[in-house]
């Protein structure tokens, strides 16, 4: 059966960028994907997506002419139902029959299926396969109604009655198999064999295509357009990478995939040029002039090998001019109010302090339940206070410098430095600059703490207290940072759990889970003497009659980020269920117990041992009554109860010594060779005895394995 390779675009206007790589790739693979479902693929068939500002198309390999026919049993109805006892068809059974274009001639060959209930007959029959354009009309359409569009719009056809809704307005289609137009429409469009190059610097127009192999070349060659986003992003990269050096002094382009998706999306043709700005700009802090040249004007700023911002910048330009001094000069001329607005909101906000803006937050709503940025800012430094405090004692127990007058001094400073941070970290919201690039929160109260002659540790800490911001970002550098990151994200999440305003499935406008997984990071990498409910417990009184206690459902929250977190870091779920089952306060242990848990699975006795401990669980919670972990040896009967007892006495207390000396994974090691005695008792020892007294003990026993055994994971969910 031959082929040949297909191709199908769409022209279209200007499409949104940072969707048109989505966009691009899904157009294929659903065109791909539709094809393949109607048999007009072949096992050789391969696609290639392109995608360019005017442009979506797909390149599909080895597509057939006609798709093979294909055998088909068609199931109409039980025998008894369609069938007279003499085998004569029924009206019903011919009314199917004629349905699917048969009739009665075709009685005797239908095929008799029981199906476990009674016998069924089944019309075996030869489906003729899709022609290409039959099938690719339908592809098509499958692809266009399918597309990611972030949003869509309405225009009207040339006829003036017709409307089409579609991501931008659409001029012209392509639908070539081979060098042969394949007879298909969409969007009002009938397919040709002609597509449009560069707006400017097309050498011919249109585009009339050889055949579908030729489209790629046809275009960068005819057109002055590189079709392929990964091609022409690769080529902003590389040309990016030759400005550079060409400036030299070790100078790199700044890293942004999403500038650099962005821009790949604005191009047809991508031609990179050296552009400057005065000098005198880059006494405006660098965060300031970066952002403003990449969101506003899709620049690429130039970093020295320090990291510094310098004067340089590079475009990526739509056009290759043989003078670009006009291009270069234009978007110099361009980008200089931008960096002047930067620099008036500069010297603007650092004329006053970031002390004196705090009355202003009084006047920022941050939740009409919650109150305002003064109130948030409040309950911020109640909560901070009292972690700092606790933090403070934790560390004063670990080390016994802290208790000395050195160490009070230290915890003053502390104190201090952690309340004033709490204080001003929001006040940069009300300033100019932010009010102008609310990306820059944190950055700028940083650059404007420490000109108003603040400490470094509190600049830091204001800039700190919004990390870490996304999965992989920095910790806050100290502990006044990290203090103060913690209370701002637990006032938000007490706050907004304490009024029911939750998270859902596909919604999380607050960014609780983010603020959850920050929690858990700095708790965890940092390894803090701080337990999650204590934390919890500090927060909730702050809000006063605000909110209803969350604390419940706020610790059930923590974990489960943190067991869908452990999950991706490669635990198992059986794993991380035993552990967090546990609901261990100290997240900073949490590895640890982990690598316990992994390290006794591994051993031989695990098994048997989860088993048990699985049915003491159950035995225990069918009990009447609570069981308390006590034994009257004088009521030990049974041998093998008599050599459990005594087991507990020497292991479980070896394995508590090692427990308490922090090693985790010898404690259950050791907990291993209770799997002897534990058999033992189970299979010679009947726990539900007549005698109330000796239950009782046995139950005791049971009870004070199942404490022994259980304080570093529970064992039982450990158990297949």
């Amino acid at each position: 059966m031959t082929t040949a390779n297909l191709l199908v675009e769409l022209f279209v206007e200007e499409l949104p960028p940072k969707a048109l790589q989505k966009l691009g790739d899904a157009f294929a693979s659903v065109l791909h994907d539709q094809l393949a479902a109607q048999g007009l693929t072949t096992a050789a068939s391969a696609v290639t997506a392109y995608a360019s500002p005017r442009r979506l198309a797909a390149h599909i390999s080895a597509v057939l002419a006609q798709a093979p026919d294909k055998a088909v049993s068609q199931k109409l109805m039980p025998v008894a139902v369609g069938l007279e006892a003499d085998g004569q068809p029924k009206p019903a059974l011919l009314k199917k029959l004629a349905a699917l274009g048969a009739d009665a001639s075709v009685v005797p060959s239908l095929q008799r299926v029981h199906d476990g209930k009674a016998d069924v007959l089944y019309f075996a029959s030869t489906a003729q396969g899709a022609s290409l354009a039959a099938g690719l009309q339908k592809a098509l359409d499958e692809a266009i109604a399918k597309l990611p569009i972030p949003k869509v719009m309405t225009y009207q056809l040339p006829d003036g009655w017709s409307s089409v809704h579609f991501v931008r307005p659409a001029h012209g289609l392509v639908a070539l198999h081979g060098a042969d137009v394949v007879p298909v429409s969409a969007l009002g469009l009938q397919a040709g064999n002609s597509t449009q190059g560069h707006r400017f610097e097309a050498t011919v127009n249109p585009v009339v295509l050889h055949n579908a192999d030729s489209y790629a070349q046809q275009l960068r060659d005819q057109g002055a357009v590189i079709a392929s986003f990964a091609e022409r992003r690769a080529d902003i990269v590389q040309q990016l990478k030759q400005a550079a050096d060409k400036v030299g002094g070790g100078v790199v382009a700044i890293e942004d995939e999403a500038l650099l998706d962005e821009v790949t999306a604005l191009v047809e043709r991508p031609n990179v040029l050296i552009c400057q700005f005065e000098e005198e700009f880059l006494a405006v802090p660098q965060e300031c002039l970066i952002l403003t040249m990449k969101a506003n004007q899709k620049y690429f700023p130039l970093l020295d090998a320090q990291g510094k911002l310098t004067h340089q910048f590079l475009i990526v330009s739509n056009i290759a001019p043989h003078d670009a001094s006009a291009v270069i000069q234009g978007n110099e001329r361009v980008v200089r109010p931008r960096l002047a607005d930067a620099k008036f909101f500069f010297d603007q906000d650092r004329k006053k302090t970031l002390a004196s803006r705090v009355p202003q937050l009084a006047k920022v709503v941050y939740h009409n339940q919650l109150g305002t940025q003064g109130e948030r800012v409040e309950r911020v430094r109640a909560i901070a206070k009292a972690i700092a405090v606790q933090l403070f004692d934790n560390l004063g127990a670990q080390h016994a410098s802290l208790s000395s007058h050195e160490g009070q001094v230290a915890e003053e400073w502390l104190l201090t430095c952690v309340d004033n941070a709490a204080l001003l970290a929001k006040t940069d919201l009300v300033t100019d600059m932010v009010g102008e690039f609310p990306e820059l929160q944190g950055t700028m109260g940083a650059y404007y703490a420490l000109n108003d002659g603040l400490p470094d540790t509190v600049a830091h800490a204001i800039e700190d207290h919004y990390k870490p911001r996304f999965a992989g970002d920095q910790l806050p550098r100290d502990n006044v940072g990290l203090v103060v990151a913690l209370a701002d994200k637990l006032e938000t999440l007490v706050g907004m759990f304490g009024i029911g305003n939750l998270p859902t499935g596909d919604r999380d406008p607050f960014a609780l889970r983010r603020h959850a997984l920050g929690i858990i990071r700095m708790l965890v990498e940092k390894a803090l003497p701080l337990e999650l409910g204590q934390l919890i417990a500090r927060a909730v009184p702050v809000f006063g009659d605000k909110i209803q206690d969350p604390a419940a459902a706020l610790q059930d929250f923590f974990y489960d980020r943190l067991a869908v977190s452990l999950r991706e870091q490669g635990y198992s779920a059986q794993e991380v269920d035993a552990v967090l089952a546990l609901r261990p306060q100290r997240l900073s242990d949490v590895a640890q117990r982990l690598a316990a848990v992994r390290a006794f699975a591994a051993l031989p006795e695990a098994p048997a041992l989860a088993a048990a401990n699985k049915r003491v669980g159950n035995i225990l919670k069918k009990a009447e009554t609570a069981v308390q972990p006590q034994v009257n040896a004088a009521l030990l009967q049974e041998a093998a109860e008599k050599d459990l007892y005594a087991a507990l006495q020497t292991i479980a207390a070896q394995a508590q010594q090692q427990l308490q000396a922090g090693d985790t994974t010898a404690h259950l090691q050791t907990l291993a060779a209770l799997r002897v005695p534990v058999d033992a008792f189970f299979e010679h020892v009947m726990v539900n005895a007549d005698d109330v007294a000796l239950k009782n003990n046995r139950l005791g026993l049971l009870a004070s394995l199942h404490q022994s055994m259980n304080q570093v994971a529970d064992l039982a969910r450990l158990a297949g």
